[in-house]
């Protein structure tokens, strides 16, 4: 895959033989070449169809020099973005609670006998990583610096298969591709060392794979948003509230700004945007329309580096050039400091010149002492190049549609996750999780707290983390004497705001059950897509409620049944059948009742029942309650709002109790420490949080920009003691136990304590967390 701008890359090559060493000139051998007329097909695409006739022409196409600049700065922005990412979402600056060294955690490899180093080692790993990633960055030891990136990166991949996502395992494959490429042949330390390096020509495939690579990211992420629930705008419609979309809102209703801006203009820019990149005059459309979608992903989603490193992505799609023209517009005398800005790489042994022709005679070979001869013919390094760069685009476009060879990992959804592109198609919410264990010796029966032994949460929806969670608790269990535990889930999942529904038979002992990578999984209860159209109704029930009322969707299958409990705090709630017939046990009742389609009934607040589904085919029912308690909290915080307005505005003419008196007290932390009754504590506890909320929003530039760096030192600054402390146990030996707890408690040192309590709290407050 080729743009356009291969051609300035081609002429270049061909119009000097060297700018490593500028000082020392070199003859022109082209200057009179005879170069064939350009074709309308090279002008659209850089290539003519005749470059296909012929394996040699394939060869001498892939392999065509061109200009080393975009690979470069490609190259060193990939390496710096990594190096960020790397105390980010790899880790590096929370390891010690990522792997909890020593701990009975169960933890989930993609290879169940991959096991994470001793705590100290796997910070020399990360070090050995980061080490990488820099010298990616600078092109320093290119080759080396990218083995040393890639084999630890993929091993933190695969220890882990709870962090895996899309953009993660689209770093590892650039970071594989960049390592067979030559781009360290542009702004690179290792071009200063070495000047037949330095601004030497690159193969056409390193361009060609890197752009191939960023189409299928994006095309096949439309193919993948083709799916019904993405057209109907089903899968992401909780963004269309978010302030980024506040000024669609202006002209479209919430609904309309879900379906046409959130899902239609995703949609059509996954589809298009690598058409849009590719072609000359598109390429300025798609980079603004890339670069404002990235630009949106990266406020709309916790995804790290991966929206920085597409939008560096973009510009290779433009002229391999354009690095050069771009600082030749800085003044000279920062030359010194900038990239090459000299037109015209030098040859290099890993491309394939044309044999121009001069004055009809093959023009003479006139090697300098400082550059490589043009090679004219292909010799073997140059097919292999090619061969690889056809099985690579071959093979990046059947994985995402390999899921009939790894049928194992297959669930309601496709595949491992992480390299099928699907990206933000599928939005689940949990609504019920239970593990039930059984010892297998006395028959004793319990249950576990959801989580225990892991700090992950994506186990509840894969098969095979699934299998893998409860091998592990099968081993854990019997130091808490219980034997042969028999291991039970019970796992409600709705996907894509459909009905909550077991995604896992509740009926098997998943430590014996049978699973294979290779197999379907038996034990995986069938998504209910038939119910998909009651979505539509959901909406219009909910819509009927009012402000204080929820409501819960279930759907399960003929022959189950859910157990649930009713909270004290629910203390008006029913469950109404929509579809199917049900019995409800009350269990301390002993009774059962029988309801119809259309029937509801009263459930008991602080007792358990039993909903069994005892129709034909699926039963759906809904649970409608009201929190009583956070009802009656919300009246109170509405009665103590009114006096405390009445008391500063003067209106109030009664006394105030004295467990209301902090109510008009100005110090908001001193009152609130001080106030003696409960709600009142909440209430002003409740109004700090609003008050942070709004000066946050209502922060300038330079407020936000200081509390993101002081956020960002502390994380950047934990990570590096912590890897200092871990280097100097491996080079010395452990230190002390009280030495040892003093410097770990120095790298927890928090921001400062009005920043450090900000986040978690006011996320929390929108779902009144505290209460």
């Amino acid at each position: 895959m080729e743009a356009r701008g291969e051609g300035a890359g081609v002429q270049s090559a061909d119009l000097t033989s060297g700018s490593g060493n500028e000082d020392e000139p070199v003859e022109d051998t082209t200057a009179q070449a005879v170069k064939p007329p350009e074709g309308r097909m090279t002008r659209i695409f850089g290539f003519e169809k005749e470059d296909f006739s012929s394996w040699h022409r394939i060869v001498c196409l892939l392999n065509r020099p061109t200009d080393p600049a975009a690979l470069g700065i490609f190259r060193c922005m990939f390496g710096m973005l990594m190096a960020i990412d790397i105390t980010q979402e790899r880790g590096l600056s929370h390891l010690d609670y990522k792997y909890l060294d020593g701990a009975p955690i169960c933890r989930f490899p993609l290879f169940s006998s991959l096991e994470p180093l001793p705590m100290d080692w796997m910070y020399l790993v990360y070090v050995v990583m980061l080490l990488g990633s820099v010298g990616i960055m600078l092109g320093l030891f290119y080759r080396l610096s990218c083995l040393m990136f890639i084999s630890t990166y993929w091993y933190v991949f695969f220890l882990d298969k709870t962090a895996w996502n899309n953009h993660s395992y689209l770093y590892g494959l650039i970071g594989f591709q960049l390592a067979l490429m030559d781009a360290n042949r542009y702004w690179s330390l290792d071009g200063l060392m070495k000047p037949k390096k330095r601004n030497a020509d690159v193969p056409l495939w390193n361009y060609t794979l890197l752009r191939v690579q960023i189409f299928i990211v994006y095309f096949i992420a439309g193919i993948k948003k083709l799916d019904a629930d993405w057209v109907e705008g089903y899968s992401m419609s909780y963004l269309a509230h978010h302030w980024l979309f506040e000024p669609f809102q202006m002209i479209l209703s919430v609904d309309q700004v879900s379906v046409l801006v959130v899902h239609g203009g995703g949609l059509a820019l996954d589809l298009t945007a690598g058409y849009l990149l590719f072609f000359d005059a598109t390429r300025p459309f798609g980079i603004v329309f890339v670069s404002y979608f990235h630009c949106m992903n990266s406020q709309l989603f916790s995804i790290g580096m991966f929206a920085y490193t597409m939008l560096a992505t973009s510009p290779l799609f433009c002229y391999p050039d354009w690095p050069r023209r771009f600082f030749a517009r800085f003044p000279a005398p920062l030359w010194v400091l900038l990239p090459i800005t000299a037109p015209g790489p030098q040859p290099s042994s890993s491309c394939v010149y044309p044999e121009v022709q001069k004055g009809g005679k093959k023009a003479p070979k006139t090697p300098s002492s400082n550059t490589t001869p043009k090679v004219s013919q292909p010799r073997f390094r140059h097919k292999l190049a090619t061969v690889f760069a056809f099985i690579y685009v071959v093979e990046q476009f059947f994985l995402p549609y390999s899921h009939f060879i790894t049928q194992g990992y297959n669930n309601w959804t496709n595949g491992l996750y992480g390299y099928s592109w699907d990206m933000m198609v599928h939005s689940r919410s949990h609504q019920h999780v239970k593990i039930t264990y059984k010892d297998g010796t006395t028959g004793e029966v319990g249950y576990l707290n959801p989580g225990v032994f892991t700090h992950s949460r994506r186990w509840k929806d894969h098969g095979d983390m699934l299998k893998q969670y409860a091998v592990c608790l099968s081993a854990n269990l019997p130091r808490y004497n219980i034997t042969e535990p028999e291991i039970y889930f019970d796992i409600w999942v709705s996907i894509n705001e459909r009905f909550q529904q077991r995604i896992f038979d509740p009926r098997v002992d998943i430590v014996k059950a049978d699973w294979s990578p290779f197999r379907p999984n038996p034990w995986l209860m069938p998504l209910l897509v038939d119910l998909s159209p009651w979505r539509s109704k959901f909406q219009e029930i909910e819509s009927s409620l009012d402000n204080q009322t929820e409501i819960v969707f279930i759907a399960d299958f003929p022959g189950l049944h859910l157990e649930n409990f009713v909270s004290e705090d629910l203390g008006n709630t029913s469950v109404q059948v929509l579809q199917g017939q049900v019995t409800v046990e009350i269990t301390e009742e002993n009774k059962n009742y029988t309801l119809e389609t259309g029937q509801q009934m009263k459930l008991p607040h602080g007792a358990y029942h039993k909903v069994y589904t005892v129709s034909e085919g699926p039963s759906c029912y809904m649970y409608v309650y009201v929190n009583t308690t956070e009802a009656a909290l919300q009246q109170n915080f509405t009665r103590l709002l009114g006096i405390q307005e009445r008391v500063r505005n003067g209106t109030e003419t009664e006394p105030l109790p004295p467990e209301l008196l902090p109510l008009i007290a100005t110090d908001d932390e001193g009152s609130e420490v001080n106030a003696t009754d409960p709600v009142v504590q909440l209430f002003l506890r409740r109004q700090r949080r609003m008050k942070e909320v709004k000066k946050r929003r209502e922060a300038n530039v330079m407020e936000r920009l200081n509390r993101f760096t002081v956020k960002k030192y502390y994380l950047l600054r934990r990570g590096f003691l912590m890897t200092a402390i871990a280097l100097r146990n491996l080079a010395f030996g452990l230190p002390p136990v009280d030495q040892l707890t003093r410097e770990v408690a120095f790298a927890n040192m928090k921001e400062p304590l009005q920043e450090a309590n900000q986040d978690g709290p006011l996320k929390e407050e929108a779902g009144h967390g505290e209460l």
